[in-house]
Formats: structure tokens, sequence, C-alpha cells
């Protein structure tokens, strides 16, 4: 195995762990012949039903429990899915970790009731319109208010929660500002992209993505497309 893949402490652990041998595809990818470091983490991720995994995600629930809701960490905890949605390890880049209950989003109102017609009467059985990954980034985004959100990924998640890591990056940072690859997020017009749906959780949630199940968005609105065919727009004078 590659020295990198063997540096992660609790990789190089597991890799001692019976059950690995069990985890479908990685010992055939193995035989194939020599892969990077992250493509081994890329393949154990891929079965997330498999006993290593399980224990694994069993044993940082409940580290993540006894941790604060929104918390900066020293790593990542998948530097594989950080790396390839735009992670540097470098001045400027920042992790942070979110934990965000799960469920659907009971309307918030007194006593239930809602003063309204028997349509908009309920109450309990109600789902939010975006994700659950998009609201940790806008947790993340509203505690560090000086940081822009770059993206975020699953980690984790229990019958309470689901745990996210939030990429975030310094535009006041000389590394990041002198950088061409990144220096774009440092424009005043990518202030809180999280809370304006321009992240890639954003963009899900709005619709905008590309093939079948995707062609219901005109001009990026969903409630355009939606206008067009069904209500009718007659001149005065025609």
């Amino acid at each position: 195995l590659p020295r990198l893949f063997l540096q992660n402490s609790w990789i190089s652990e597991l890799y001692l762990y019976k059950p690995l041998q069990k985890v479908p595809g990685l010992q055939q990818l193995l035989c194939e012949g020599t892969m990077g470091a992250y493509k081994y983490l890329e393949e154990l991720y891929k079965k997330k039903q498999s006993d290593l995994l399980r224990f694994l995600f069993r044993i940082r629930c409940w580290q993540l429990r006894h941790l604060n809701a929104i918390h900066r960490a020293s790593r990542p905890t998948r530097p594989d899915k950080a790396r390839r949605l735009g992670y540097k390890a470098k001045q400027g880049f920042v992790i942070y970790r979110v934990r965000v209950r799960r469920g659907g989003r009971k309307r918030p109102v007194a006593k239930g009731i809602t003063y309204g017609k028997p349509k908009g009467e309920g109450v309990n059985q109600l789902k939010f319109q975006r994700s659950i990954r998009s609201v940790a980034e806008e947790r993340a985004g509203r505690y560090c208010g000086g940081l822009r959100v770059l993206n975020s990924y699953w980690i984790a998640q229990d019958s309470t929660y689901k745990y996210f890591e939030v990429i975030m990056v310094d535009p006041a940072h000389k590394a990041v500002r002198r950088d061409p690859r990144i220096n774009w997020i440092c424009k005043a017009v990518h202030k809180h992209r999280e809370l304006r749906g321009l992240t890639a959780a954003g963009k899900k949630n709005r619709g905008m993505r590309k093939g079948h199940g995707y062609n219901k968005v005109i001009g990026s609105s969903r409630r355009a497309n939606w206008k067009k065919h069904n209500l009718v727009s007659l001149r005065r004078y025609r």
C-alpha cells in the first residue's frame, strides 16, 4: 500500500482489521496494480454497509456527539473527498464540522394554530425544501461570517443527527488572494454563497443539474418554468 495511505492513523489500524478483506471489489483493485492513496479511501466509502465502515461510523458518531454542534477540525476527516471538492492543505483553507438534527421541519406556529385556510393548516408532516447539507453550510457560514463557504460533504450520521464538514476559505488571506485558481472567491459577489443557493448543495436543491430529472428549470427558476406551462398571459390589447 502507498506510504501516505498507511500514514493515516485510523486507516493503518483498520487495514489490519480482518473484515477489510471482505470489502467487495477492494481485493480486486489491490491485485490490478498501483493506485493512489486517495483511490483506496474512495473505494472503501463506496461500501458503507461493510463491517469495516459500519464499525468506523459507529465510533465516529460516538466521538462527534460529544463535541459542539459547530466546531473547527484540525484536518478533514475524508481527505480524498475534501480534495475532490477543492480543499488544499495550505494557509487560508479551514474545515468546520457541523451537526444538524435529522427529520422534517415542523411549522413554527404557536399551539399549532395557523390562522388560515384548511389547505394551509398542516403543522407536523412538512418537509423542508432544501437538503440537510445545505442547512449545515448555512449554519457554518453564519457562524464564520468572515469566511467563504466553498463546499461541503457528509461524514457520518446516526438516528438523530447528520454530520458534515464544510470547506471554508479566508478571502483576506494573501495565500488565497494570490492564487489564481481560488481567488475568484474573494470577489464581493461571493459573500454568503451558501445563503443564496450558489454552492453545489444549493444548486441541486434549485434543480440546477444536468440530465433527466433536472429539466424543469427556466432561467435558474423552477417557479418560472411552472408559470410558463400552467398560467395564461393575455395582453390587454391583442
